[in-house]
């Protein structure tokens, strides 16, 4: 069970992180959506502000009380993200809170014994984030149902809208967790890290086929990426052991060509339809699986 520390560190340290994934998933859906979908690019923007605001609230709690590790890992934001942000806001007309990100720069870590005020906050705002999490899963399905049935065009793949479902999913699920005081058994940390494999996987896909034609150099490459963790997935589900290691080894040669990528997009040095805002979400999403693999070496 887990205790009043443990309970606070993680649960912001999981908002921290999902919060800001939920936040842009909401904007690349509004991105997205055509002239004649104002409805759900009004829906897609209140979610952006509702998890802006989650965001916001959990920042001002974070300072002290989340782990160095965490911090260091640049799973809640990188190097990149307030240009990112920047860019992105220019190219699509879409406004982004960059303050968020500024406040998020200037935290510090630290483990202290919380106090019953910040235990009670830290419980509001996990009561409070269940049902927007669930809600905005009734969304993307709602999307995705729509795209399927060919009443919608978006920008966005049938695959990327159920790959953020699916992300959207494994939130709920953590933080019910959390909230229920339960530590993450053996099982559910190989679970996790099946998803995740699978996640890196159709990241690589998803860079592929947003790529420019004219990068074939970059698409072999996102391609490789994309056959290697499947041959993972394939060879090592029923060995755990042999998979973290292989998990490792390949998701920090992927994080790489990640960061790559987020700095040649910046730089306006790679053609591709790709939001700068994107390409540092997914390096955020390979720190955060990175961490999440050193942290459980010890089992």
């Amino acid at each position: 069970m887990l205790n009043n520390q443990n309970y606070v560190q993680l649960s912001l340290e999981l908002h921290l992180f999902f919060a800001r994934i939920m936040k842009e998933h909401s904007f690349f859906l509004e991105a997205g959506f055509q002239g004649k979908d104002q409805n759900y690019k009004d829906i897609a923007h209140d979610f952006q502000m509702n998890f802006a605001g989650l965001l916001n609230q959990v920042t001002d709690l974070s300072n002290r009380n989340v782990s160095k590790s965490a911090l260091d890992s640049q799973e809640f934001i990188t190097n990149q993200t307030l240009a990112a942000e920047k860019k992105t806001s220019e190219l699509s007309g879409i406004p982004i809170d960059q303050n968020l990100t500024r406040k998020e720069m200037n935290l510090t870590s630290g483990v202290t014994q919380p106090s019953e005020q910040l235990i009670n906050q830290v419980r509001n705002i996990n009561r409070r984030a269940l049902p927007l999490i669930e809600n905005l899963i009734t969304f993307k399905n709602e999307v995705l149902n729509q795209v399927l049935t060919c009443r919608m065009y978006t920008t966005n793949y049938p695959l990327l809208i159920n790959h953020i479902i699916q992300e959207a999913k494994m939130y709920y699920d953590l933080l019910s967790k959390i909230e229920r005081r339960e530590i993450l058994s053996l099982q559910e940390f190989y679970e996790q890290e099946l998803f995740w494999n699978n996640i890196m996987m159709e990241h690589a896909e998803f860079i592929r086929g947003l790529l420019d034609p004219s990068e074939k150099k970059l698409i072999l490459t996102a391609d490789q990426f994309a056959m290697e963790y499947e041959k993972m997935l394939q060879t090592f589900r029923n060995r755990p052991l042999d998979l973290k290691q292989a998990s490792i080894q390949e998701t920090m040669k992927f994080q790489q060509f990640n960061l790559a990528g987020i700095t040649g997009i910046l730089d306006c040095k790679i053609r591709s339809i790709i939001l700068p805002l994107l390409a540092d979400h997914v390096l955020r999403e390979a720190n955060h699986f990175i961490r999440i693999l050193n942290q459980y070496r010890s089992y």
